[in-house]
C-alpha cells in the first residue's frame, strides 16, 4: 500500500484517538506509592495521576471506547484528552466483565471526530493494520504499522493490577503496541476500527494483541438497549480437557470440560447459579453446547461469547459414564 494512502488513513483516524488518564486522591494511595510522589504531582483537588492509556471516539457526543484494565480500581477519576489537547472529565458508562472493554462518556463543547467501525469477522491474515495510541504514556498521537499475524488467539494474562484472566478470540499483530497504547484503535488500511489494542507479550518483539471490535459493538448495543452491558453467566469452575489431562486424571473422555473447583475451599458450581439450577454437578464433564463439541478450540468462553443472558441452552454432560441432557437458562454476570 502506498505511503500516500497510509498517511490519509492516519489523518482520518488520529483526530478521533484520545488519551485517557487515571487519577486517585492522594489519601487513597498505598504508602509505598505515596512516598514516591512529589508535592508537585498532587493537584489542587488532591488528585494524583496513577495510570493511563488510550481510547477512541465512537459517537460525536463523546462516547469513548477503551480497555477495562486502563481504568484500574473502582473509585478512580478519569480524564480524557482529545487530540487537540483539550482535557475533559469522563464518567464510566459501563465495563465488560468478560472482555477487557470499558465505555466512557465526556461532554464536549462541540461534536467530536469519530472513527468508523469495521467488520472484525472479515479480516485476513497478512492484511495491513495501524495501531494508534499514547505510547508509553508519554508520546501522544502515536501510530505504528504492521500486519494481522494471527486470528482467534487465546492468552492468559494479567494486565496492570487486574487479576490473571483468559482472553480468547484475539487478533494477533506485529504492529507495535506499548504500555499506554492499550485502549487505542487497531484499524485496517481504510481507517476502520477492527480491534482495540489490549496486550503485548513482555520481553518479546512483534507479538501484540487486540480485541475484535465486534465484541465492543455488542457492548454498545447492550448499553443502548438495556442501559448496561449484559454478559451471560453459567456459574461453574471448569478445566478444558486434553489427552494429557484426561490420562493424568483417568477420565473416560479426552474432550469436553470437567467441572472442578479451582481451590479446595471453592465451590465447583456456584450455589443458586444457572448451572446449579440445571443440576450440573462437580465432576460432571460438559461435552456439547447446543450440540456443538466443547473443545480447546471452541471452549466454554467461546460458547458464552455467542450467547445472551437469559438464553436457554442445551448442554450434554457425562456423569458416571452416562450421557444426559441439561437445559440451562443463562444468568447475567455482574
Amino acid at each position: 500500500m502506498s505511503d500516500t494512502k497510509i498517511i490519509k488513513t492516519i489523518q482520518k483516524v488520529m483526530p478521533a484517538t484520545v488519551t485517557v488518564t487515571v487519577s486517585q486522591h492522594f489519601k487513597n494511595l498505598d504508602k509505598e506509592i505515596l512516598s514516591k510522589i512529589g508535592k508537585d504531582e498532587i493537584d489542587a483537588n488532591g488528585m494524583v495521576q496513577v495510570d493511563g492509556g488510550s481510547g477512541f471516539v465512537v459517537d460525536k457526543k463523546g462516547v469513548i471506547l477503551t480497555n477495562k484494565h486502563v481504568l484500574g480500581k473502582p473509585g478512580n477519576s478519569y480524564t480524557v484528552i482529545t487530540s487537540d489537547g483539550k482535557p475533559y472529565q469522563a464518567s464510566l458508562l459501563a465495563q465488560d466483565p468478560l472482555d477487557d472493554i470499558a465505555i466512557l462518556k465526556i461532554n464536549p463543547s462541540k461534536p467530536l471526530p469519530v472513527v468508523p467501525l469495521g467488520d472484525s469477522d472479515k479480516i485476513r491474515i497478512g492484511e495491513t493494520v495501524l495501531a494508534f495510541g499514547n505510547a508509553l504514556g508519554i508520546f501522544r498521537n502515536t501510530v505504528s504499522k504492521g500486519i494481522v499475524s494471527g486470528l482467534a488467539r487465546s492468552i492468559t494474562t494479567s494486565i496492570g493490577s487486574s487479576p490473571a484472566q483468559e482472553m480468547r478470540g484475539l487478533i494477533q499483530t506485529d504492529a507495535a503496541i506499548n504500555p499506554g497504547n492499550s485502549g487505542g484503535p487497531l484499524t485496517n488500511a481504510q481507517g476502520r476500527v477492527i480491534g482495540i489494542n489490549t496486550a503485548m507479550i513482555a520481553g518479546v518483539e512483534n507479538i501484540s494483541f487486540a480485541i475484535p471490535i465486534k465484541k465492543a459493538e455488542r457492548d454498545l448495543k447492550d448499553l443502548r438497549q438495556y442501559g448496561e452491558i449484559r454478559r451471560p453467566l453459567l456459574g461453574i469452575h471448569y478445566l478444558l480437557l486434553s489427552k494429557d489431562i484426561s490420562q493424568k486424571l483417568q477420565l473416560p473422555t479426552e474432550e469436553g470440560a470437567l467441572v472442578i473447583r479451582e481451590y479446595p475451599k471453592d465451590k465447583a458450581v456456584a450455589p443458586g447459579g444457572p448451572a446449579d439450577k440445571a443440576d450440573i454437578q462437580e465432576n460432571d464433564i460438559l461435552l456439547r453446547w447446543n450440540g456443538e463439541l466443547i473443545s480447546p478450540e471452541q471452549g466454554i468462553l467461546d460458547h458464552l461469547e455467542n450467547s445472551s443472558a437469559g438464553e436457554e441452552v442445551s448442554i450434554t454432560i457425562l456423569r458416571n459414564g452416562v450421557e444426559m441432557e441439561k437445559t440451562v437458562i443463562l444468568g447475567e454476570r455482574t
